[in-house]
């Protein structure tokens, strides 16, 4: 497989290093440096860019993929409210594209999971449900995209549940999201049903970023043969 990567801070050196010694190709490395390198890179080296960036660089980032017909993954956060624009433009122009949060195997099973024990805890209203995410203090946003997405799977399983905030919030149709940050800590997200006898937890904890990385490398792969917009789901093959 050949690979554009962009974005080559932490996240794009650890895919080119798991990439390298998968037997995959890094044809080109986009940064701050050389952004006008993805108007002009030629498009028949590249079977799928990788784009790990900042919010306010995503989306241009991938609506030009999508123009110059350049198969694209992102697991950029904070940019998705424009992700219907994306959307469109994958349909409009024929393309590939695929989101991710976050592309850990072992977190998209926790989704899964989150979204099952959701199902089974709405019917108790003695158990009110937390959130707490915790991730080293270089990350931008707060909440993650991966703690965005489990309260997302949450609340569409939850009648009680509007809506999430990222404070200690007591309303009941609050979901209450707490963000640390903690130096050195790739990435810890826990869900907790809590009543006044006892509380039932689930939680992900990250001890390196490979998983990440690996998880984006075997998604490329599958999505160079594949077609429009797509999910983690489409390539877990999970329902629900």
């Amino acid at each position: 497989m050949k690979i554009l990567l962009i974005g080559y801070g932490k996240m794009g050196k650890a895919i080119e290093r798991l990439a390298t010694a998968r037997g995959h190709e890094v044809v080109g490395k986009i940064d701050d440096t050389n952004p006008a390198l993805l108007q002009h890179i030629d498009v028949n080296e590249v079977d799928v860019a990788i784009e790990f960036t900042r919010p306010e660089a995503a989306y241009q980032n991938i609506s030009t993929c999508l123009e110059r017909g350049i198969k694209v993954i992102s697991g950029t956060t904070g940019w998705l409210d424009r992700f219907d624009e994306i959307k469109a433009q994958t349909q409009q122009h024929n393309g590939t594209f695929l989101y991710a949060s976050n592309f850990s195997l072992g977190v998209n099973l926790f989704f899964a999971l989150n979204k099952q024990l959701a199902k089974l805890m709405a019917g108790y209203e003695d158990y009110q449900p937390t959130m707490e995410e915790i991730h080293h203090t270089q990350k931008l946003d707060a909440p993650s995209g991966t703690a965005i997405t489990l309260a997302e799977g949450l609340i569409a399983h939850y009648p009680d549940k509007d809506q999430w905030v990222n404070e200690d919030n007591k309303k009941a149709s609050d979901l209450s999201i707490i963000s640390k940050r903690i130096d050195k800590v790739p990435g810890t997200h826990s869900v907790t049903y809590q009543s006044e006898m006892d509380e039932i937890m689930i939680q992900h904890t990250a001890h390196t970023r490979d998983s990440f990385a690996v998880g984006a490398i075997v998604v490329a792969d599958w999505i160079k043969d594949q077609k429009g917009f797509l999910t983690m789901d489409d390539f877990l093959r999970i329902g629900g």
